[in-house]
């Protein structure tokens, strides 16, 4: 068995390797001359005339996994000790876990927080249904909801094996935001079962994230859940990857000083993604958004929301802005590239064309989606919102996480590194502070 992401495997090889000049180099080149990539490299032993290396290798498929240890099996001066699936391991019992805030070493602590004194806090929540805001966790808590129908890039998986995702998502809630995530996982993929389920339980958080939810039933299930609920529901892969995408917009206007509202947008890829970038870029105030997708109802629904339907040719026609989430590796050729055009191909782990033959072909300015990932947007985004006590998450807030993002961006990057908490931080402000000045702050 093997853990993957898009087309990549990642192995830890152990080694142990002669402590001489030009070992460790050549089984450098001879893991590079097969399409092996290096992560991480770890000295974990000394001896005498030796060291034991631990490498994190990223391989594209299991073939060149056999392909590449076998050829450094043969080298000289190495020996191969150990071939651990690291990715495995470190899922290994999940990666979340619930843990208390309080500390209880006496009987007298448990009396505290639980029978008989936590009776009074729940008289007093009867009494005062707002005081849970500060007696309980709920205006902390999102729930993460998936049916695990558009897992990554894998996608109709079900729900269970969608969990690690689900868990990871927890995950960067709870490091880059403090926010207590909770996967929810819904073995249905009827959208009447999934909304009533979610009401079911939506008194136990302060907003809902839908997760990993095919188009078009996502934009249904969001849509009512949002108006029938007094907290907000976001279908993060809908409108975190569009908060990233206009980030990453509003940087590259700026580094190429060009006017972003005035510029024709073409989206190759209409369903969750493409949709939430059309709708984002709209409300941001960019007028001509061409788009283009396989599936008709989802031209028809971008019609519908003042897109100008065409196919592949008109987009790269007419489009200054090119953005592609399509799935479709080299989708784009060379040829069709116009002098000038910006283009983003997202769709990892392979773009629609890779951004050196973009720029060879006459982009002004060409990314990949190594950069534009959700997590940059959504931890921010709820905290926000949750701070706010906001009643949904609207396209102001949206625009104001963007711009926060783009603002803390160093300069000539496409967006910040998504593990600098002070991004999140800020975000997090600008969306509380546009709550408030949109109206959608309950007091």
């Amino acid at each position: 068995m093997r853990i993957e992401y898009g087309s990549k495997i990642i192995k830890t090889l152990r080694v142990k390797i002669l402590d001489k000049p030009g070992y460790l180099g050549r089984l450098a080149l001879t893991v590079g001359e097969l399409g092996g990539m290096f992560g991480e490299i770890k000295t974990v032993h000394i001896g005498k005339d030796y060291k034991v290396r631990d490498l994190d290798v990223y391989f594209s498929t299991k073939e060149d996994v056999d392909r590449i240890c076998e050829a450094i099996s043969s080298l000289d001066g190495i020996e191969l000790v150990e071939i651990r699936d690291i990715v495995q391991e470190v899922h290994q019992n999940g990666k979340i876990e619930v843990v208390p805030r309080v500390q209880i070493d006496s009987v007298d602590d448990l009396r505290l927080v639980y029978t008989p004194g936590v009776a009074s806090i729940c008289k007093l929540i009867q009494e005062s249904p707002e005081l849970a805001r500060k007696y309980t966790t709920i205006p902390n808590n999102v729930a993460i909801v998936t049916n695990g129908t558009a897992i990554l890039g894998l996608g109709d998986i079900g729900p269970v094996a969608g969990m690690p995702v689900m868990e990871g998502k927890a995950l960067l809630f709870k490091m880059l935001s403090g926010i207590n995530g909770y996967p929810i996982l819904i073995d249905s993929k009827d959208p009447k079962v999934i909304i009533d389920t979610v009401k079911a339980i939506a008194p136990t958080f302060g907003a809902i994230k839908l997760e990993d939810i095919k188009a078009p039933e996502c934009f249904e299930i969001e849509e009512i859940l949002d108006n029938e609920l007094d907290i907000p529901v976001t279908h993060d892969d809908q409108h975190g990857t569009a908060v990233v995408v206009l980030a990453a917009l509003l940087n590259i206007a700026k580094y190429t000083f060009i006017n972003l509202r005035d510029s024709t947008v073409g989206i190759i890829g209409l369903g969750a993604a493409g949709s939430g970038i059309q709708k984002l870029l709209t409300a941001y105030g960019i007028k001509k958004i061409y788009g283009t997708d396989l599936n008709p109802q989802m031209k028809e629904l971008f019609a519908a929301r003042g897109g100008i339907p065409t196919d592949l040719k008109g987009i790269m026609d007419n489009a200054k802005i090119v953005i592609a989430t399509t799935g479709c590796p080299k989708l784009i050729t060379p040829d069709m590239v116009k002098k000038g055009q910006i283009i983003l191909a997202l769709s990892n782990p392979d773009p629609e064309i890779d951004p050196e033959d973009a720029i060879k072909a006459g982009a002004l300015y060409a990314a990949d989606g190594k950069a534009i990932n959700n997590a940059l947007a959504f931890p921010g985004l709820f905290k926000g919102a949750l701070m706010a006590n906001a009643k949904t998450i609207n396209s102001r807030m949206k625009i104001a996480a963007a711009q926060a993002i783009a603002n803390h961006t160093i300069h000539g990057d496409l967006v910040p590194n998504i593990l600098n908490i002070k991004v999140h931080e800020e975000v997090a402000k600008a969306v509380e502070e546009e709550a408030y000045k949109s109206g959608v702050a309950k007091v």
